[in-house]
């Protein structure tokens, strides 16, 4: 281990990036509660402004793993599809095997500029996590309570919502509702027995009812499917601590294009073509189990400035003022004050590991 990853891995660092953060995301949640009167004026203003707003906070996660961990990624696509990515709305269907899968995925919607106005279909109890959760809710996430015959008619109202939405974004759905483990595949493939639908090696059974109402509710918005699948290099599952301590990784992700028009507004229908489009993702993977690659070119979207940028600007706006205060808590030789301070860096690093272990897992049937 070198000098500069020893450092990376210490606990004092942890607790500054968790730091710089959750103040930030604190200040950021505030600023985008004082563009609540402009939603009733301008409507598309204050959305643009949300969408700048979000990014201030999902960037710093894109920063940690482009830039402090240095964690490289590859993207293997049809080159002629290439270009129209960011330049399009899309549904991206990503598998959900690793903790930082999702990270990985805004790093690819950071590199084609939509990260600030990306969706997901998260579980409505994310809407009152503080930082996260409250700049979803001003960017009109796409929210359920996992209760099919509510959400049904809530996810579609809210996806009906977005058809005039001012910019372009992509809309992640994890099909199979839950992250991959061993015991839940195997209950999976049970299931999948029983209806007599063909088993997965690498994915749980996708979950149609959420893909058919997101599909129909936004054609004429959206133009493409992106099915996405992420893969780690050496066999690795890297988890968002070992992203936050510097480690780094190699991502592999392959997509392909679909367009929208091309799946089957049937629900039954769109079921089953949702079933073989799993059945084919099922192959890319052991197609890189096998090789150790996706098929088809490679192609290296650069890391943007932006995010690192914006970063540094919260360090040093956040580290100063703090610096300075510790530095008279300490000067001062109070024992009340310095404990004080033990309690606010162990409070921080508890927080720390709470949102690690937080997850956007159990989306709905």
């Amino acid at each position: 281990m070198g000098l500069l990853q020893l450092l990376k891995s210490q606990v004092l660092c942890l607790l500054i990036i968790c730091y710089v953060f959750l103040a930030s995301g604190l200040i950021v949640n505030l600023l985008q509660f004082c563009t609540l009167p402009l939603w009733l004026i301008n409507k598309q203003l204050a959305r643009k402004i949300n969408i700048r707003l979000a990014y201030c906070i999902s960037s710093q996660m894109v920063a940690t793993l482009e830039w402090w961990s240095g964690t490289e990624c590859t993207l293997y696509t049809d080159p002629k599809t290439y270009p129209l990515y960011g330049k399009e709305n899309a549904i991206v269907v990503l598998n959900h095997m690793f903790e930082i899968d999702f990270l990985c995925g805004w790093t690819f919607c950071d590199r084609f500029g939509v990260l600030g106005s990306s969706k997901v279909l998260a579980k409505k109890d994310l809407a009152y996590v503080p930082v996260i959760g409250w700049m979803w809710y001003f960017l009109e996430i796409v929210f359920c309570k996992r209760k099919w015959e509510e959400d049904r008619i809530t996810v579609a109202q809210s996806l009906q919502r977005l058809q005039d939405y001012p910019e372009n974004f992509w809309f992640l759905l994890y099909c199979e509702g839950t992250r991959f483990t061993p015991k839940k595949h195997q209950i999976s493939m049970q299931v999948a027995e029983t209806k007599g639908l063909p088993k997965l090696k690498y994915h749980l059974l996708p979950r149609t009812k959420g893909f058919w109402v997101t599909v129909q509710n936004l054609r004429g918005k959206a133009a493409a499917v992106y099915d996405s699948t992420l893969n780690f290099r050496n066999n690795e599952s890297p988890t968002l601590l070992e992203i936050l301590s510097g480690k780094k990784f190699h991502a592999d992700l392959y997509v392909r294009r679909i367009p929208l028009e091309s799946i089957p507004e049937d629900e039954a229908e769109c079921a089953a073509w949702l079933h073989k489009l799993y059945q084919e993702k099922d192959s890319f993977q052991e197609h890189y189990e096998q090789t150790g690659r996706f098929p088809g070119p490679t192609l290296s979207p650069p890391r943007r400035p932006w995010s690192l940028i914006n970063w540094l600007f919260w360090s040093f706006l956040l580290l100063c003022p703090l610096g300075l205060l510790l530095t008279q808590l300490i000067s001062s030789g109070s024992v009340f004050t310095i404990v004080f301070s033990l309690v606010v860096c162990y409070s921080a690093d508890l927080t720390t590991q709470i949102y690690s272990g937080s997850s956007l897992d159990d989306r709905p049937d």
